[in-house]
């Protein structure tokens, strides 16, 4: 009798343990917005509040929609809008709410081999660059900046089997700092979206080349999964989340956000761009 009291006991104290455990969810997130300082800035602020801890995942988009097709993330916070529209599209998402906006640039060596500095045509320039051959790095790793210049590129008449085919143009498979540290090392121009490219500090003798291009706008959108296709997922913890990002306690802490007294990211959710 008393070991079965004794039993009872553990159960109920086991019980009253897990239950005391912070609750949690797994956000599968585009690089920049962690690359960027972002989310170490605003999740300590969502975690107080409601005391949900919020593991990140940070992964170019089109992995991190991926993580998230199988069931690997609880929520999806991401940049390409096309990639978006097809996990929406294939039922995997529930709502899709734009957070904010900040927009791509291109960087360059300040010698400016390409002779586009100080340009806003973002095709033109590229156009440029394939013209002089200047060292160009892609980061292509199906990211929403990879995206972004590849659609760029395909106004400028360039496919990626054509530019693969160039010595000029480096595909290095990897994230935006990656890009930059590679750019910054070979005198190369890249695309890079605004947030990162003003937290990093290994420019040398990079500067920003072509910007204010409407072309080059970057929105950010957090999509809640569909409980049909992600029954498994912590859906309302998540939803608390998404909810507190688009809360004006939560824009009021993204637009907030700034590096070297530069605000890196717009909130936008009450005016979606």
């Amino acid at each position: 009798m008393i070991r079965n009291i004794l039993a009872l006991i553990a159960i109920l104290a086991a019980a009253n343990a897990s239950s005391a455990e912070p609750q949690s969810i797994v956000l599968a997130s585009t690089t920049s917005v962690e690359a960027s300082g972002l989310l170490a800035n605003i999740l300590p602020q969502f975690t107080a509040r409601s005391g949900i801890m919020v593991n990140v995942v940070a992964q170019g988009t089109g992995k991190a929609i991926d993580t998230v097709r199988r069931g690997d993330a609880d929520l999806l916070l991401v940049h390409d809008p096309e990639a978006e529209q097809h996990f929406m599209d294939e039922g995997h998402g529930l709502t899709r709410r734009q957070i904010a906006w900040n927009d791509f640039i291109i960087v360059g060596p300040s010698a400016d081999p390409a002779h586009v500095k100080g340009g806003n045509d973002s095709v033109a320039a590229l156009k440029a660059i394939a013209a002089s051959q200047a060292p160009f790095v892609s980061r292509g790793d199906n990211s929403g900046t990879n995206a972004a210049e590849l659609r760029l590129w395909k106004i400028a008449g360039r496919t990626p089997d054509m530019l693969n085919k160039e010595k000029w143009y480096r595909d290095i498979g990897g994230g935006m700092g990656q890009a930059l540290n590679a750019a910054s090392a070979i005198d190369a121009y890249t695309l890079s979206d605004r947030g990162t490219w003003l937290s990093f500090n290994n420019k040398r003798s990079l500067i920003v080349a072509v910007e204010g291009d409407p072309r080059l706008l970057n929105r950010y959108d957090v999509i809640e999964l569909s409980p049909q296709k992600h029954a498994g997922a912590k859906l309302a913890a998540a939803k608390m989340f998404a909810d507190w990002l688009v809360s004006p306690e939560g824009q009021q802490a993204i637009g907030a956000y700034q590096v070297n007294s530069q605000k890196l990211f717009n909130p936008s959710a009450d005016s979606p761009k």
